[in-house]
């Protein structure tokens, strides 16, 4: 048995976490969060779910559940062991559990190994002009809905697009597959929802049957026709891997091509969009990062840690153990609430407070073996857009809070920010 965190106990006040987690699913709570993860760790470190499982609050507790080995992600073994795998066995949801982020090791050590750091200092600095440019053009945009209607929305013409454009460059998926590509994570995003319902569940199906037959045709093209790209670099290694099992290696390489396409849209996207608004929200803050541009970095982190993309993310006990005081069994589930980490007092003081010059702490991009593989070409897509925004639109302002798809619990999904000059 293995011991960790701070003890303080759980607690089992199921109305009270009820209500918290549906204040979530409204307007009121996807705008503003924060009263919900104050509500939460005030009921303790360990709470326990209405739906079975535990919510991890403080942020030291969820920092050791992402980076110790005693807890796992929620893998087909583990599904295979509860008392109901009915849930488990929906087609988008079993699509999802072959990739990286629902392996544990030693297949997950396998692929992340093979994988290196696909974007490393030098990869980035490569493709740091071409995303430059990609910013650019996407500005170039916004500017001309600016001059023709006197608004625009934000996320329908920059902050969706950035993301897709990159990766898809990267790949060397043609642009006029994008849109499609937007479509399917974004219906397919509902298989990693906690409580998804079964309409959402049917249009994460069939968002995967769409995915498999785009990534099944784009993998076959790339091997008919290869190139410079990370794709044909992964049919290289996993041909090689697999030199007698051609269905074996198309496997590995359609799970790696669909998971780092569609796990770099949405999160990037609302990153992108929330640091243009908290850049651009204040008009003394803008000015002051225009005079002090080498602190553009530091708003992107504040950013993560006051507004995270992803609100939540389970993990299984790999064996009996206590967290933060409360006795857990093998099996256990545990959610980290993100948000509610990054504003848990002890980590980070004032933590409504959004300051550029915190230096505080987040777990936005997770901890340990399944640390975040975009990490940092998220951060480098930021950088370059906010600095091209402050330079080229001193007067850009948004005109109201950003809209949300108030049925998220897990991956938060900006649906609109309308912004004027």
């Amino acid at each position: 048995m293995t011991v960790v965190g701070d003890i303080r106990g759980t607690t089992h006040d199921r109305l009270a976490v009820t209500s918290l987690i549906r204040r979530l699913r409204t307007v009121e709570g996807q705008t503003d969060p924060l009263p919900v993860w104050e509500g939460l760790r005030a009921l303790g470190e360990v709470v326990r779910a209405p739906w079975g499982g535990y919510l991890v609050t403080g942020f030291e507790a969820c920092s050791q559940v992402l980076r110790s080995r005693t807890w796992l992600v929620p893998d087909f073994a583990w599904q295979e062991r509860q008392p109901d795998p009915r849930r488990w066995q929906e087609l988008a949801t079993q699509e999802l559990t072959r990739t990286l982020s629902r392996l544990n090791a030693p297949t997950h050590t396998c692929q992340r190994r093979a994988l290196g750091n696909p974007f490393d200092r030098a990869t980035l600095e490569r493709m740091r002009p071409r995303i430059a440019a990609l910013a650019s053009g996407l500005l170039d945009d916004l500017e001309d809905r600016l001059r023709t209607d006197g608004e625009a929305d934000f996320v329908h013409t920059v902050g969706e697009h950035l993301p897709v454009r990159t990766v898809g460059e990267w790949l060397r998926i043609p642009e006029e597959h994008h849109a499609h590509i937007l479509d399917f994570a974004h219906r397919q995003a509902y298989a990693q929802e906690l409580l998804p319902t079964r309409n959402e569940l049917a249009l994460a199906a069939q968002a995967t049957r769409e995915m498999r037959v785009f990534f099944t045709e784009l993998i076959r093209d790339r091997r008919a026709r290869p190139g410079d790209d990370a794709l044909t670099g992964w049919i290289h290694h996993w041909d090689a891997q697999h030199p007698d099992d051609r269905a074996a290696a198309d496997q590995v390489i359609y799970n790696l091509t669909m998971f780092i396409t569609i796990a770099s849209l949405e999160t990037s996207a609302v990153l992108l969009t929330n640091a243009v608004r908290f850049a651009t929200e204040n008009p003394a803050r803008a000015e002051w990062l225009r005079a002090h541009p080498e602190h553009i970095e530091d708003l992107v982190e504040e950013t993560l840690r006051y507004d995270p993309p992803v609100w939540l993310n389970s993990h299984v006990a790999a064996e009996d153990t206590v967290l933060a005081g409360t006795p857990l069994a093998k099996d256990t589930t545990v959610h980290v609430l993100y948000g509610s980490a990054a504003h848990d007092p002890r980590r980070n003081p004032d933590p409504h407070v959004f300051d550029v010059l915190r230096g505080g702490g987040h777990l936005t991009f997770g901890s340990g073996a399944h640390y975040c593989l975009g990490a940092a070409l998220a951060r480098l897509e930021a950088r370059e857009l906010i600095t091209q925004v402050l330079e080229r639109f001193p007067t850009l302002r948004p005109t109201a809070p950003p809209l949300y798809d108030n049925s998220r619990l897990v991956f938060r999904r900006i649906t609109s920010l309308k912004v004027t000059t």
